[in-house]
């Protein structure tokens, strides 16, 4: 028998007035598994990621939370997941211990169990030294560390993050890896996660990729990037429409223009760079050749570079 999903999402759409936010959104997350929302600004995520927290309806459509629907039952819901949002949750006039334990009370936790809660919390991370601090004297990545420390205090089973890595530095993001990585081995939590960097995105076992609301890929990072082809060439050009029409004309290939310059999929990278550099030596400021990231991907599914934003809200 198919255990029931830790999140299911069945043809969500949502409007906002006449734009439209998502559409027909449907994908499942397993117990226990990990997984990215990655898209720019206006792709949609933050708009699903609200109506998976319960914050808001959608126009049409389900989501359901380990069975618990997200519109008929938000209590249920609200019981089993924690949430980072994006924007700040916690008071600023309270100090990091008080936000936990009003958080803790609001679950109904009390006394030595609240307490080891929060120490333990607090140590996940970084900020057992930082305890008594009022939050509003702490820096921007802090904030946001009682953020995530806020969000697990009570235990949830799935775990929703609202581009959880904002504010964080590169150390504090492994951290974070490391915290969410522990708890699925100890707890088999499962995690949502909505981002626009690549890495984190990487870190996780599906990536579902969203454009002007709707879902063009969702599979194992390398699985995505193997849809690409063996090598990516970048090259930088001058009149690079003009480059790209001869590359179209002499070597049969389709480049992909960016206001970057030209991205070319090809399994024998380096030599079609040496071939291109051969070719239009003259007219080409840089070439490179890399293995494909998850930009190629996004790249090669909707014709965008990643960081263009879409053209709705959310």
């Amino acid at each position: 028998m198919r255990p029931t999903p830790a999140v299911s999402v069945q043809e969500i759409g949502h409007e906002y007035g006449s734009r439209t936010a998502l559409t027909d959104l449907t994908f499942d997350v397993a117990p226990g598994e990990f997984v990215a929302l990655l898209g720019p600004n206006g792709c949609g995520k933050t708009t699903l990621f609200r109506i998976l927290a319960t914050l808001m309806r959608p126009t049409r459509g389900r989501a359901s939370v380990l069975g618990a629907d997200v519109g008929a039952d938000p209590g249920a819901v609200r019981r089993r997941i924690g949430v980072t949002f994006q924007s700040p949750s916690v008071d600023g006039r309270l100090s990091v211990r008080e936000n936990l334990m009003h958080h803790g009370h609001l679950y109904g936790l009390r006394g030595r169990e609240l307490s080891a809660r929060i120490e333990a919390r607090l140590e996940g991370v970084q900020l057992r030294d930082r305890a008594g601090d009022r939050v509003d004297r702490l820096s921007g990545g802090m904030r946001r560390r009682v953020e995530i420390a806020k969000s697990l205090l009570h235990e949830p089973d799935v775990l929703l993050m609202d581009e959880p890595s904002t504010g964080l530095d590169p150390a504090a993001r492994r951290s974070l890896a490391d915290l969410l990585a522990g708890l699925r081995r100890e707890r088999g939590l499962t995690c949502l996660m909505t981002t626009h960097l690549m890495d984190e995105a990487e870190g996780c076992d599906r990536v579902a990729i969203l454009d002007r609301g709707r879902l063009v890929a969702l599979d194992a990072p390398s699985a995505l990037k193997a849809c690409v082809g063996g090598e990516v060439v970048k090259v930088q050009a001058e009149d690079a429409g003009a480059v790209a029409a001869r590359i179209r004309e002499e070597f049969g290939l389709a480049p992909q223009e960016t206001d970057r310059g030209l991205c070319i999929a090809d399994p024998r990278g380096h030599a079609l760079a040496a071939r291109l550099a051969e070719r239009f030596g003259d007219r080409i400021r840089s070439i490179t050749v890399s293995r494909p990231s998850l930009e190629d991907v996004f790249l090669r599914l909707t014709g965008r570079r990643f960081e263009g934003s879409g053209d709705v809200g959310g």
